[in-house]
Parts: structure tokens; sequence; C-alpha cells
């Protein structure tokens, strides 16, 4: 079983909505507050349904999106 982790230089994030739109669980979205460059950064709403596919980080222009995979070994 994999188990992934995605993280957002949010200080970076400009809130294209890029990531937004493509993920494919449908679990990031635009932050309610406001990064120091004055937008709204992008957040993952649930962790735990993160696939690891990095479609996020594929589609992000200013690459502010890393994506981490771990698989759990069997045996």
């Amino acid at each position: 079983m994999a188990s992934a982790r995605v993280t957002f230089r949010e200080e970076r994030c400009k809130g294209c909505g890029l990531c937004v739109i493509f993920c494919p669980k449908g679990i990031i979205a635009l932050a309610e507050h406001i990064n120091g460059m004055g937008f709204h950064p992008a957040t993952v709403k649930d962790q735990s349904k993160c696939t690891g596919c990095a479609t996020c980080a594929r589609m992000c222009p200013d690459l502010v999106i890393e994506v981490e995979r771990e698989v759990a070994r069997v045996g």
C-alpha cells in the first residue's frame, strides 16, 4: 500500500487554481487566508486521500508543489 504527502511552498503560490482543477481526487483547494504575495495559496483538504499521482505538481507553473510517495514493502 502506498502513502503520499503533498506539500506546497505557500509563500510562492499565486493561487492560479490549476492544481485544484486537475486533482483527480478533488482534495486541493485555495486557502481562505492570503500569503505574503497577496494570493490565496493552494492547500490540501484531506492528505489521507492523496494517491501521489503528482498531477498537481505537473500542472503547477510556478513549481511550488512537491509530492512524496512511500511504498510499504511486503515480506
